[in-house]
Protein backbone atom coordinates (compact mmCIF):
# COMPACT_ATOMS: atom_id res chain seq x y z
CA UNK A 1 0.00 0.00 0.00
CA UNK A 2 1.27 3.37 -1.19
CA UNK A 3 2.01 5.67 1.85
CA UNK A 4 1.98 3.07 3.99
CA UNK A 5 4.62 3.57 6.88
CA UNK A 6 4.98 2.15 10.72
CA UNK A 7 6.68 4.14 13.09
CA UNK A 8 8.12 2.36 16.54
CA UNK A 9 6.26 3.38 19.73
CA UNK A 10 6.50 1.89 23.05
CA UNK A 11 4.18 -0.47 24.65
CA UNK A 12 1.96 0.79 27.63
CA UNK A 13 -0.16 -1.04 29.94
CA UNK A 14 -4.09 0.18 30.48
CA UNK A 15 -4.29 2.16 33.43
CA UNK A 16 -7.42 0.27 34.79
CA UNK A 17 -8.84 -3.00 34.71
CA UNK A 18 -11.60 -2.97 32.11
CA UNK A 19 -14.31 -5.74 31.76
CA UNK A 20 -13.63 -7.54 28.81
CA UNK A 21 -10.43 -7.04 28.39
CA UNK A 22 -7.78 -8.43 25.78
CA UNK A 23 -4.73 -9.30 28.05
CA UNK A 24 -5.15 -13.03 27.05
CA UNK A 25 -5.54 -12.61 22.82
CA UNK A 26 -3.49 -9.24 23.05
CA UNK A 27 -0.22 -11.26 20.86
CA UNK A 28 -2.77 -12.94 18.71
CA UNK A 29 -4.82 -9.70 17.86
CA UNK A 30 -1.58 -7.27 17.36
CA UNK A 31 0.35 -9.93 15.01
CA UNK A 32 -2.83 -9.97 12.96
CA UNK A 33 -3.17 -6.28 12.45
CA UNK A 34 0.53 -5.76 11.93
CA UNK A 35 -0.34 -7.93 8.82
CA UNK A 36 -2.74 -5.55 7.51
CA UNK A 37 -1.13 -2.44 5.61
CA UNK A 38 -2.91 0.61 6.41
CA UNK A 39 -2.60 4.45 6.96
CA UNK A 40 -5.06 5.00 9.74
CA UNK A 41 -5.94 3.07 12.42
CA UNK A 42 -9.17 3.28 14.18
CA UNK A 43 -10.68 1.74 17.20
CA UNK A 44 -13.97 2.76 17.78
CA UNK A 45 -14.97 0.99 21.37
CA UNK A 46 -11.38 1.82 22.42
CA UNK A 47 -12.28 0.68 26.39
CA UNK A 48 -8.74 1.06 28.61
CA UNK A 49 -6.81 0.59 25.29
CA UNK A 50 -5.95 -3.35 26.14
CA UNK A 51 -5.01 -3.69 22.52
CA UNK A 52 -4.14 0.43 20.95
CA UNK A 53 -1.65 0.58 23.88
CA UNK A 54 -0.02 -2.56 23.18
CA UNK A 55 1.37 -2.00 19.79
CA UNK A 56 5.23 -1.37 19.41
CA UNK A 57 4.18 0.71 15.63
CA UNK A 58 1.84 2.71 14.95
CA UNK A 59 0.70 4.03 11.01
CA UNK A 60 0.20 7.80 10.24
CA UNK A 61 -2.86 8.39 11.98
CA UNK A 62 -4.23 6.80 15.05
CA UNK A 63 -7.91 7.55 16.35
CA UNK A 64 -9.67 6.09 19.47
CA UNK A 65 -12.85 6.67 20.08
CA UNK A 66 -15.37 5.67 23.13
CA UNK A 67 -18.92 6.77 23.46
CA UNK A 68 -18.90 6.86 26.81
CA UNK A 69 -17.97 10.31 27.87
CA UNK A 70 -15.95 8.86 31.31
CA UNK A 71 -13.49 6.79 29.05
CA UNK A 72 -12.98 9.71 26.59
CA UNK A 73 -12.49 12.05 29.22
CA UNK A 74 -10.29 10.47 30.95
CA UNK A 75 -8.04 9.33 27.68
CA UNK A 76 -8.31 13.45 27.01
CA UNK A 77 -6.58 14.12 30.16
CA UNK A 78 -3.96 11.78 29.93
CA UNK A 79 -2.71 13.42 26.96
CA UNK A 80 -2.95 16.90 27.71
CA UNK A 81 -2.49 17.35 31.74
CA UNK A 82 -1.12 14.14 32.86
CA UNK A 83 1.45 16.21 35.34
CA UNK A 84 -1.52 17.98 36.86
CA UNK A 85 -3.50 14.77 36.58
CA UNK A 86 -1.06 12.67 38.99
CA UNK A 87 -0.29 15.72 41.46
CA UNK A 88 -4.41 15.68 42.21
CA UNK A 89 -4.05 12.16 42.96
CA UNK A 90 -1.03 11.91 45.47
CA UNK A 91 -2.78 11.91 48.67
CA UNK A 92 -5.49 9.62 47.61
CA UNK A 93 -6.32 7.05 50.08
CA UNK A 94 -7.47 3.75 49.19
CA UNK A 95 -10.91 2.72 51.49
CA UNK A 96 -14.57 1.39 50.66
CA UNK A 97 -15.77 4.98 52.58
CA UNK A 98 -13.85 6.51 49.77
CA UNK A 99 -15.33 4.68 47.07
CA UNK A 100 -18.54 5.06 47.61
CA UNK A 101 -18.56 8.46 47.97
CA UNK A 102 -17.58 8.54 45.16
CA UNK A 103 -19.44 5.86 43.04
CA UNK A 104 -22.27 8.56 44.81
CA UNK A 105 -21.04 11.28 43.31
CA UNK A 106 -22.42 13.07 39.55
CA UNK A 107 -19.40 13.26 37.46
CA UNK A 108 -21.36 16.19 35.52
CA UNK A 109 -20.89 18.43 38.94
CA UNK A 110 -16.63 17.71 38.75
CA UNK A 111 -14.04 19.25 36.25
CA UNK A 112 -12.36 17.29 33.83
CA UNK A 113 -9.44 16.29 35.99
CA UNK A 114 -11.41 15.57 38.90
CA UNK A 115 -13.71 13.23 37.11
CA UNK A 116 -10.92 11.78 35.15
CA UNK A 117 -9.53 10.73 38.24
CA UNK A 118 -13.05 9.95 39.80
CA UNK A 119 -13.13 7.52 36.97
CA UNK A 120 -9.26 5.93 37.63
CA UNK A 121 -10.35 5.77 41.05
CA UNK A 122 -13.55 3.36 40.56
CA UNK A 123 -11.98 1.54 37.71
CA UNK A 124 -8.88 0.40 39.37
CA UNK A 125 -10.73 -0.64 42.86
CA UNK A 126 -14.35 -2.17 41.37
CA UNK A 127 -14.41 -5.68 41.28
CA UNK A 128 -13.74 -7.76 38.41
CA UNK A 129 -12.96 -4.28 36.24
CA UNK A 130 -17.03 -3.81 36.31
CA UNK A 131 -18.29 -0.21 34.68
CA UNK A 132 -21.38 -0.59 35.49
CA UNK A 133 -23.01 -1.66 39.26
CA UNK A 134 -19.41 -1.62 40.55
CA UNK A 135 -18.77 -3.05 43.88
CA UNK A 136 -15.23 -2.23 46.30
CA UNK A 137 -13.02 -4.95 45.13
CA UNK A 138 -10.92 -6.46 48.05
CA UNK A 139 -7.79 -9.14 47.76
CA UNK A 140 -6.43 -11.17 50.59
CA UNK A 141 -2.64 -11.41 49.16
CA UNK A 142 -1.85 -8.21 47.46
CA UNK A 143 -1.91 -4.65 48.05
CA UNK A 144 -5.30 -2.70 47.16
CA UNK A 145 -5.03 -1.82 43.52
CA UNK A 146 -4.80 2.37 43.96
CA UNK A 147 -1.04 3.07 44.67
CA UNK A 148 0.42 6.49 42.94
CA UNK A 149 3.71 5.31 43.57
CA UNK A 150 3.08 2.53 41.48
CA UNK A 151 0.55 3.75 38.83
CA UNK A 152 2.75 7.05 38.22
CA UNK A 153 4.76 4.76 35.64
CA UNK A 154 2.05 3.70 33.90
CA UNK A 155 -0.20 6.56 33.73
CA UNK A 156 3.49 8.41 32.05
CA UNK A 157 3.66 5.63 29.76
CA UNK A 158 0.09 6.55 28.44
CA UNK A 159 0.67 9.52 28.53
CA UNK A 160 3.65 9.37 25.55
CA UNK A 161 1.67 6.80 24.19
CA UNK A 162 -1.07 9.36 23.49
CA UNK A 163 0.77 11.92 21.49
CA UNK A 164 -0.77 12.71 18.47
CA UNK A 165 -3.52 10.37 18.76
CA UNK A 166 -7.09 11.56 17.54
CA UNK A 167 -9.76 11.01 20.83
CA UNK A 168 -13.40 10.87 19.90
CA UNK A 169 -16.39 10.33 21.66
CA UNK A 170 -18.56 9.42 19.11
CA UNK A 171 -21.15 6.72 18.19
CA UNK A 172 -19.42 3.77 16.88
CA UNK A 173 -21.44 4.55 13.45
CA UNK A 174 -20.34 8.11 13.23
CA UNK A 175 -16.73 7.53 13.38
CA UNK A 176 -16.78 4.67 10.61
CA UNK A 177 -18.79 7.13 8.75
CA UNK A 178 -15.87 9.83 9.24
CA UNK A 179 -12.57 8.00 9.21
CA UNK A 180 -13.83 5.27 6.14
CA UNK A 181 -11.12 5.34 3.25
CA UNK A 182 -9.32 2.06 1.75
CA UNK A 183 -6.31 2.82 3.44
CA UNK A 184 -8.41 2.93 6.66
CA UNK A 185 -8.15 -0.16 9.11
CA UNK A 186 -10.56 -0.34 12.10
CA UNK A 187 -10.18 -2.46 15.01
CA UNK A 188 -13.56 -3.54 17.11
CA UNK A 189 -13.92 -4.38 20.33
CA UNK A 190 -17.83 -3.84 21.22
CA UNK A 191 -19.56 -5.49 24.09
CA UNK A 192 -19.72 -9.18 24.20
CA UNK A 193 -22.77 -10.65 22.78
CA UNK A 194 -24.78 -11.31 26.07
CA UNK A 195 -23.29 -8.56 27.84
CA UNK A 196 -24.46 -5.10 26.43
CA UNK A 197 -25.48 -3.13 29.03
CA UNK A 198 -22.42 -4.06 31.39
CA UNK A 199 -20.76 -0.46 30.29
CA UNK A 200 -23.58 1.71 31.25
CA UNK A 201 -26.68 2.43 30.30
CA UNK A 202 -27.83 3.68 26.55
CA UNK A 203 -24.41 2.89 24.90
CA UNK A 204 -24.76 -0.08 23.06
CA UNK A 205 -27.66 -2.34 22.15
CA UNK A 206 -28.25 -5.73 20.96
CA UNK A 207 -29.63 -4.17 17.92
CA UNK A 208 -26.58 -2.60 17.34
CA UNK A 209 -25.02 -5.67 16.19
CA UNK A 210 -26.85 -5.97 13.41
CA UNK A 211 -26.22 -2.43 12.60
CA UNK A 212 -22.88 -3.13 12.64
CA UNK A 213 -22.71 -5.74 10.35
CA UNK A 214 -24.77 -3.75 7.97
CA UNK A 215 -22.42 -1.02 7.79
CA UNK A 216 -19.50 -3.19 7.86
CA UNK A 217 -20.64 -4.76 4.25
CA UNK A 218 -20.13 -1.35 2.71
CA UNK A 219 -17.06 0.25 4.21
CA UNK A 220 -14.36 0.97 1.98
CA UNK A 221 -11.30 0.39 4.16
CA UNK A 222 -11.00 -3.06 6.28
CA UNK A 223 -11.62 -4.65 9.63
CA UNK A 224 -10.81 -6.68 12.54
CA UNK A 225 -13.22 -7.31 15.20
CA UNK A 226 -13.37 -9.75 18.56
CA UNK A 227 -16.35 -10.98 19.98
CA UNK A 228 -17.28 -14.16 22.27
CA UNK A 229 -18.21 -17.20 19.84
CA UNK A 230 -22.11 -17.74 20.05
CA UNK A 231 -24.84 -18.37 17.86
CA UNK A 232 -26.19 -15.30 17.80
CA UNK A 233 -22.64 -13.65 17.03
CA UNK A 234 -22.37 -16.41 14.48
CA UNK A 235 -25.53 -15.62 12.20
CA UNK A 236 -24.98 -12.06 12.63
CA UNK A 237 -22.00 -11.65 11.11
CA UNK A 238 -22.46 -14.59 8.79
CA UNK A 239 -21.04 -12.58 6.09
CA UNK A 240 -17.62 -12.35 6.91
CA UNK A 241 -15.02 -14.86 7.75
CA UNK A 242 -13.87 -16.46 11.30
CA UNK A 243 -11.07 -17.70 13.41
CA UNK A 244 -11.45 -19.10 16.95
CA UNK A 245 -9.12 -18.82 20.18
CA UNK A 246 -9.58 -20.76 23.03
CA UNK A 247 -9.38 -18.66 26.16
CA UNK A 248 -8.82 -20.21 29.53
CA UNK A 249 -10.92 -18.11 32.21
CA UNK A 250 -10.40 -17.93 36.10
CA UNK A 251 -13.16 -17.06 38.37
CA UNK A 252 -13.48 -15.13 41.71
CA UNK A 253 -10.25 -17.50 44.32
CA UNK A 254 -8.26 -17.50 41.63
CA UNK A 255 -9.91 -20.73 40.24
CA UNK A 256 -9.89 -21.91 36.50
CA UNK A 257 -13.02 -22.18 35.01
CA UNK A 258 -14.11 -23.86 31.92
CA UNK A 259 -12.23 -22.44 28.63
CA UNK A 260 -14.19 -20.07 26.88
CA UNK A 261 -14.26 -19.47 23.18
CA UNK A 262 -13.55 -16.07 21.53
CA UNK A 263 -13.09 -15.35 17.41
CA UNK A 264 -11.86 -12.79 14.99
CA UNK A 265 -14.32 -11.62 12.35
CA UNK A 266 -12.66 -10.01 9.41
CA UNK A 267 -13.83 -9.87 5.75
CA UNK A 268 -13.49 -13.11 3.49
CA UNK A 269 -9.92 -13.11 1.29
CA UNK A 270 -8.25 -10.58 4.03
CA UNK A 271 -5.09 -12.92 4.53
CA UNK A 272 -3.93 -14.70 7.34
CA UNK A 273 -0.66 -16.47 8.16
CA UNK A 274 1.43 -17.00 10.93
CA UNK A 275 2.88 -13.76 12.56
CA UNK A 276 6.13 -12.25 10.90
CA UNK A 277 8.80 -11.27 12.84
CA UNK A 278 7.92 -8.03 14.61
CA UNK A 279 10.85 -5.39 13.51
CA UNK A 280 9.50 -3.16 16.07
CA UNK A 281 9.84 -5.43 19.21
CA UNK A 282 12.14 -4.49 22.12
CA UNK A 283 15.51 -6.72 22.10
Amino acid sequence: MEGFERRAVAPAHPVAPYIGGKKVLASDIIARIDQIPHVAYVEPFIGMGGIFLRRRSAPKLEVINDLSSEVANLFRVLQCHYVAFLDMMKFQITSRREFERLARTDPTTLTDMQRAARFLYLQRLAYGGKVSGQNFGIFRDKPGNFDVTRLGPVLEAAHERLAGVVIENLCYSEIITRYDAPTTLFYFDPPYWGSEKDYGRGLFSRADFQRLAQMLTKISGTFLMSLNDCPGVRECFSAFAFEEFEVPYTIAGGDKAPDAKEVLIFPHGQVRRAAAPDLFAAE
